[in-house]
């Protein structure tokens, strides 16, 4: 499982440290691979799930261009990176896009999806010895759809990181480590999530894709959450304390997660960063 949970991981550090190129030819040989071996569903399956994830991700992380430091054009430009916030954008799209692929294997209509999923979760249910009543098994069947897109946002982000992380120890990372504190979505984000979460009083299969989109782009905003939480603990002497134990929460207890995801959507609308960091003092000269 744990291997499964890091199949992005290789292409993720190819693409970081060997370009788009390097990144599609190992793709299409794993591709080919597990088609060959294991069937057509397999190779389309990783195709959509890990391959192109993996090299788009790996492909804007090292996208840049070039901008002037100063009006007068008397300095040398510096690179512009593409946007964290964006990335975590798109990684909400592919995790989505996913997501509902795997649903569409279950069936072609609402019905029959969410048919199937009862079906799975009776077996595992009996399997463990649980009885659950029709009102437990709908709710567990609703959920399913959002677990399964955010254990898939979750899986994709911290491969991407660690990904990183590696190039950039190996010394083939070919742009600075970003600085995640000022990771933000953009205006567009919020304004998708609305929709969505109204999309999904729709009914049938707009109701499945809108609860997954809606799930995808709250955890996003949930790391944007965790980007405010460690700008404004920035002046906090039990600064590491405070962050400790906001990650221990989330991971030991899961709900804490929803504070954090309110966290970003409020200062996707209130600005809470900016106002933090006007109210800071500017950094004394270098001696």
């Amino acid at each position: 499982l744990l291997l499964l949970y890091l199949a992005p991981l290789p292409l993720m550090v190819i693409a970081l440290g060997w370009g788009p190129l390097s990144a599609t030819i190992a793709s299409a040989a794993a591709s080919f691979a597990l088609g060959a071996i294991f069937g057509i569903h397999y190779g389309i399956g990783y195709i959509i799930g890990v391959a192109m994830p993996s090299w788009w991700l790996g492909h804007l992380a090292l996208l840049g261009r070039p901008v002037a430091s100063s009006g007068n054009g008397a300095d040398a430009p510096h690179i512009e990176w593409y946007p964290v916030g964006r990335i975590l954008v798109w990684i909400a799209g592919f995790a989505s896009l996913t997501t509902f692929c795997a649903l569409l294997m279950l069936g072609t209509d609402a019905t029959a999806i969410l048919a199937a999923m009862k079906h799975d979760v009776l077996r595992i249910l009996e399997i463990r010895g649980i009885a659950a009543d029709e009102g437990v098994l709908d709710a567990l069947v609703t959920i399913m759809p959002a677990c399964g897109v955010i254990g898939m946002i979750v899986t994709l982000t911290i491969n991407l990181w660690l990904a990183g992380k590696i190039t950039a120890m190996s010394g083939r990372l070919r742009r600075p480590w970003p600085d995640l504190k000022t990771a933000a979505l953009p205006k567009a984000a919020l304004a998708a999530l609305c929709v969505a979460a109204a999309c999904t009083l729709a009914g049938g299969m707009l109701a499945i894709l809108a609860e997954i989109v809606t799930s995808a782009l709250m955890m996003a905003y949930g790391f944007a959450g965790f980007a405010v939480l460690h700008t404004l603990t920035l002046a906090l002497k039990s600064r590491a304390l405070w962050l400790g134990s906001a990650y221990a929460a989330v991971v030991l207890f899961v709900w804490p997660v929803f504070a954090i995801v309110v966290l970003g959507l409020a200062d996707a609308v209130f600005g809470f960063r900016q106002r933090y960091l006007r109210r800071q003092p500017p950094p004394l000269p270098a001696p």
